[in-house]
């Protein structure tokens, strides 16, 4: 059975991620998401928890390579064939680990995105395997992204 690994930040990118709990229900799968004040639960799910991190604040670098380790220790006991990601920065490592073991990588950029690019999106963009923009106006900043409309 193949086995999903959910990325999503806190908040909008969370909320985003939610809408596909229908695949989540269809697969062998866990979540990955930020450690925030609250504990976020989708019932039935595995949830790991990444450092909230802030690209202005002092602490980028530490949490950043915190959430590396972390990312190595999840992909090492999960072995998911697929990560999909609805962003941002806390989830790059995630992303990455699993292109360089040759997994599939299938990104979905903000849907609050509709001139511009996120960081991570932009960065994630030449490893993806799948990138989905939710605005038709987006495919000019991402020419190979697929456009559906939005998962909301």
């Amino acid at each position: 059975m193949v086995k999903v690994c959910f990325a999503a930040s806190s908040g909008g990118h969370y909320e985003q991620l939610l809408m596909l709990k229908p695949l989540m229900k269809r697969y062998d799968s866990f979540v990955i998401t930020e450690e925030t004040s609250y504990k976020v639960t989708i019932e039935k799910e595995k949830i790991y928890y990444m450092k909230q991190v802030n690209r202005r604040e002092l602490s980028f670098l530490p949490k950043m390579i915190t959430n590396f380790f972390r990312s190595v220790k999840i992909y090492l006991k999960e072995k998911p064939d697929i990560v999909i990601c609805t962003g941002v920065l806390a989830m790059i490592p995630i992303c990455l680990i699993s292109k360089i073991a040759g997994k599939k990588l299938v990104y979905i950029e903000s849907f609050a995105k509709v001139t511009s690019a996120t960081q991570s999106g932009k960065l994630l963009y030449r490893f993806a395997d799948q990138f989905y923009v939710q605005w038709e106006s987006m495919l000019k900043i991402y020419p190979e992204a697929i456009y559906l409309g939005g998962i909301y």
